[in-house]
């Protein structure tokens, strides 16, 4: 898969990973991008893991494992950032 295939498909990811996450996400475009590009490799890592194949593939379950790590990436920015904004202001 080539860099730029990668690039995309990092930013489809952290897009539908921001949609389907509720509440506010206030991130810019690039962001976006590496959230779904961490998520993807992650997700894809996963995937590889119980299917078998190459994390490098672009297959369905590589898509869907893509969008679930942003997700779980996306969750966890939003753990983290709640945690130091809150001590910020007490």
């Amino acid at each position: 898969m080539s860099i730029l295939l990668f690039i995309i498909l990092g930013l489809v990811a952290g897009l539908i990973a921001r949609a389907i996450m509720p509440g506010k996400q206030s991130m810019s475009l690039v962001s976006t991008t590496a959230l779904g590009i961490v998520g993807s490799f992650l997700g894809g890592l996963v995937t590889s893991l119980f299917t078998g194949e190459s994390i490098l593939q672009l297959r369905s379950t590589g898509i869907i494992g893509s969008v679930l790590g942003a997700l779980f990436v996306l969750f966890i920015i939003g753990l983290v950032g709640r945690r130091t904004h809150a001590r910020t202001y007490v």
